[in-house]
């Protein structure tokens, strides 16, 4: 709380370099008539921003997020030169917001797990709601004093911005079913908005349980993709993403590229009924965590920065 009341309080200081959000900033921002005009109305505030490719989501700059900028020139130069730019918003300690992604998409919603974990009280006091042109929701809040890194969680459907992230601001479109469609601010709090503990989040979306093992000694399968793959394709309903989540960090160990993990592992784990969303959103998490590394770029990422994006 004392982050969001510092946050607050340096709204009206020209001076104050932390961002100057209110409850009411993104909507104020969202009602510009044009995407240059509110990305540089960010920037005047002191969140940083940077620009995204029209009706995407994939960073202009060669750096991604991290060459978001307040500096007016700067963001006017970008819109200057690509006015129908989407706007990206640093997530974390940069901005000082973090988001819960709810994904709506073929293989599933989010919003019950999120309506869950609301209920419990652990997503509950947002600052605003933001529904995403795909109909999921982008909800706001203030940050902690420690670093929250990003997260996934496929099987809830919901994904957590924080440190080492970003997500694509209002009034930023995105092209859905050849439509431009916005982001769109749809409820501010009139609550005291209270710091997310994502951590508590996502142990109560994914709750620790035991990942299931082959049959017979481990060195039987290795980490061979093609023997993992065959393993995963038998897996029965009800072990698929665990087992998919096991194999794909045993190739991780093996030192196999992701590339080899997703055209054989993710072959496998197709066979086995789950879906190509979820086995991408798998097999990286899975490399993500056993290569201890900040993010994994999926196959055809041009850039490691472009991968956390929404």
């Amino acid at each position: 709380m004392d982050t969001w009341r510092r946050i607050v309080a340096g709204m009206f200081d020209p001076n104050n370099p932390v961002p100057r959000w209110s409850v009411s900033t993104m909507q104020r921002v969202a009602a510009e008539p044009t995407l240059a005009a509110a990305a540089l109305r960010y920037a005047n505030l002191g969140i940083p921003v940077f620009p995204c490719v029209p009706g995407a989501k994939q960073p202009l700059t060669p750096n991604g997020f991290h060459d978001a900028a307040t500096d007016p020139k700067a963001v006017q130069q970008w819109w200057h030169r690509t006015p129908e730019a989407n706007i990206g918003l640093p997530t974390g300690a940069a901005t000082g917001v973090l988001v819960v992604d709810v994904d709506v998409h073929e293989a599933g919603s989010g919003y019950g797990a999120f309506e869950q974990a609301r209920t419990r009280g652990l997503a509950e006091s947002w600052a605003w709601l933001v529904r995403t042109p795909s109909g999921g929701l982008h909800a706001y809040y203030p940050p902690t004093s420690d670093k929250q890194p990003c997260w996934q969680s496929p099987r809830s459907h919901i994904d957590f911005r924080g440190d080492g992230g970003y997500v694509i601001a209002p009034p930023s479109r995105i092209e859905i079913g050849g439509a431009p469609t916005a982001y769109e601010v749809i409820a501010v709090a009139n609550h005291a908005p209270t710091p997310l503990d994502a951590a508590r989040l996502r142990r109560f979306l994914d709750p620790p349980r035991r990942m299931p093992q082959p049959h017979g000694p481990a060195t039987e399968i290795g980490t061979s993709p093609a023997r993992l793959a065959a393993w995963v394709a038998r897996l029965p309903e009800g072990n698929r993403n665990g087992g998919l989540f096991w194999a794909a960090c045993e190739a991780a160990k093996g030192r196999h590229p992701i590339e080899v993990a997703m055209a054989t592992i993710g072959t496998g784990a197709k066979q086995a009924g789950l879906p190509e969303s979820e086995i991408e959103s798998t097999i990286c998490s899975a490399y993500r965590i056993a290569s201890r590394t900040p993010a994994v770029s999926r196959p055809g990422s041009a850039r490691r920065s472009e991968v956390i994006g929404l």
